[in-house]
């Protein structure tokens, strides 16, 4: 009875909880667990992760996106970014995708490459690089882990979902954490114009949780997160950290479900 009574507060409900690490177990036996072990990192926002400047728009957004295509390991896809307001979305075309599906065994296409992933970002997000940053790993996540064999946890109805803690997995979770909102913020019109913001399907604490997670299994210190993850959320990721490195079972089962995968054959 006692020890019922002093059980701390789960952090979030149970089904949310074990969907989140059911979801990274499946990523790590679909998505290639070595390169999550052995080359993904935490990407930090700042200019020491992101340098350098362009003069356009374009020439901006394209430089970011090519550095989130590098921290993903998805450097060797061959993809087209596109302003949205300049040309509507359409559907990519399937792509060929040379050696491993991610990471440093990728080959780089050729350039005479014919069909491209087509990839639109939103201009007006240049006023915060997180938002954009974030964007652009969540639809990465979208396309990589639509290259599963395996159905996600909870089916293909929890997709927006699952793609936003693939991210996360990725090694975005900083800027995914930091981007969600629960509720939507306008600013001032006439002050600074509408505030720059991104859907999310996750709430921040989600995907905060799923960030807690990432760190326990890159054994990446509290301190080494919580100085770049927005305050508001930092007592939250402290329970978090604490509660995913209190639970064995879960993270023994990611482990024994999370063999190294072999090299993707081309699509």
């Amino acid at each position: 009875m006692f020890s019922k009574l002093l059980k701390p507060k789960a952090v979030l409900d149970e089904a949310t909880t074990l969907w989140l690490f059911d979801t990274f177990s499946w990523a790590l036996r679909n998505l290639d667990a070595r390169v999550f072990y052995d080359e993904t990192i935490l990407v930090i926002p700042s200019n020491q992760y992101f340098p350098g400047r362009e003069d356009s728009a374009h020439g901006m957004a394209n430089l970011i996106f090519s550095q989130v295509k590098e921290y993903a390991g998805l450097k060797h896809w061959p993809t087209r970014l596109t302003n949205v307001a300049k040309d509507m979305p359409v559907e990519s075309p399937r792509i060929e995708i040379k050696g491993a599906l991610r990471g440093s065994k990728g080959i780089m296409p050729t350039a005479d490459v014919v069909n491209q992933l087509s990839i639109f970002y939103n201009s007006d997000q240049l006023r915060d690089s997180e938002v954009l940053i974030a964007d652009f790993a969540h639809v990465l996540g979208h396309h990589l882990g639509s290259m599963s064999q395996e159905p996600p946890p909870g089916g293909v109805e929890n997709w927006p979902h699952v793609t936003e803690v693939v991210a996360v997995f990725m090694g975005f979770g900083l800027m995914m954490a930091n981007s969600a909102h629960t509720v939507k913020i306008r600013s001032c019109g006439s002050c600074s114009g509408p505030a720059v913001e991104r859907s999310n399907a996750l709430s921040q604490y989600d995907i905060t949780y799923a960030l807690a997670i990432f760190s326990c299994l890159k054994e990446i210190p509290a301190k080494e997160v919580l100085v770049h993850l927005k305050k508001s959320l930092r007592p939250f990721y402290k329970r978090a950290a604490r509660e995913v490195m209190s639970k064995t079972k879960e993270l023994n089962q990611i482990k024994v479900n999370s063999p190294p995968t072999v090299e993707h054959a081309p699509g």
